[in-house]
């Protein structure tokens, strides 16, 4: 692979690292129909397993990918719901250990007022996933994968930031590729000063970087503040990075090469659901083609393309496709819309 050099003879794909939720969506299936309406108005919910990484687990699964978690989850239902639902999906576990100390995972309530704006309503005290410790970090699980995505969220409290950067530490010792999805979430962050300095330390470990403008901002807020995408890309390419993704919304993505190259993508058109989700789906869509060995345009346009799919979605883990529903959604795209619909 150009971009990343990954071991062949690793039995996992990708592992990660990091959030996992439970998301509960206004219902909207063949029985109920919640429509747009604040929150308060909503009666009927459906629950979903939520969290970046967790949803990002879940589409490479769905696209033939074999991959594992390190994470926390809590000691009750609502984990054991988690953990049935990663073994259906065909995700290893065996680093997904319960709280002790009573900790819950975080719930999240979504508002979908319109097709344009959206809303998260979180409930994370005493939450179960900032609870791993550097002890659940497993340097021979982390020997097995080809790669390790390490979420920016597990980095904004302790006993968890330590876990993160020692199993970031490990991915270099035993040369698994890291990766770093920014994450970026205000919740938990006591201050900029912080974010800056841990989210500055793993990108400088990181092989690639995932996130948005706003989330390079912060990143390098003590570094150098302001930078311009093409010197955030020669900043991190100075460390391991060899290939930086940045988001600019409806703007677009570019991807940033370590040979001085860019390959830039639009979102494809849809009539949305909500305004979030869609970093999952392109997640899980860009690393797929990523791993195939495509070219780097090919893998923006199937990330943008299931990006797209996903916002329109009532939900961010269940309805993640497989490869030959995100062909599909493209063709239909290209033949509705034009063939460089989301070609820049």
């Amino acid at each position: 692979m150009k971009y990343l050099e990954l071991d062949q003879t690793r039995p996992l794909d990708l592992i990660l690292l990091g959030r996992i939720a439970i998301d509960f969506n206004p219902a909207y299936n063949d029985q109920v129909k919640e429509e747009f309406k604040p929150l308060k108005d909503v009666h009927v919910f459906e629950k979903f397993v939520g969290g970046s990484p967790a949803n990002i687990a879940v589409g490479v699964t769905h696209h033939g990918m074999k991959a594992g978690f390190i994470g926390k989850i809590s000691d009750d239902q609502f984990g054991d719901f988690v953990l049935e639902y990663f073994q259906k999906e065909g995700i290893d576990t065996r680093c997904v250990t319960r709280c002790t100390g009573g900790q819950k995972l975080g719930l999240t309530f979504t508002e979908m007022l319109s097709q344009s704006e959206s809303h998260i309503l979180m409930y994370r005290n005493c939450i179960a996933d900032l609870q791993l410790s550097v002890e659940d970090i497993d340097p021979d699980y982390i020997k097995n994968a080809k790669a390790l995505l390490i979420s920016g969220t597990s980095l904004c409290e302790s006993p968890s930031r330590e876990a993160a950067l020692k199993a970031a530490m490990v991915a270099r010792s035993v040369g698994t590729k890291i990766i770093f999805d920014i994450d970026y979430r205000a919740y938990n962050w006591k201050n900029k000063d912080e974010i800056s300095i841990y989210y500055s330390m793993m990108a400088k470990e990181a092989d690639l970087i995932m996130g948005s403008r706003e989330e390079f901002d912060l990143t390098e807020a003590l570094i150098r503040p302001g930078m311009s995408d093409e010197e955030s890309a020669a900043y991190w390419q100075g460390f391991h990075a060899k290939l930086l993704v940045i988001k600019h919304g409806m703007q677009g993505s570019t991807a940033y090469t370590f040979d001085g190259e860019k390959y830039s993508i639009k979102p494809f058109p849809v009539q949305a659901r909500k305004g979030f989700g869609g970093g999952d789906g392109y997640g899980a869509g860009f690393l797929y083609g990523l791993y195939q060995g495509w070219e780097l345009q090919d893998c923006l346009e199937f990330g943008s393309a299931e990006a797209s799919m996903m916002v329109r979605s009532n939900n961010c883990s269940d309805d993640l496709p497989g490869p030959d529903a995100v062909r599909a959604f493209i063709a239909e795209e290209k033949k509705q819309f034009g063939e460089m619909v989301a070609r820049v």
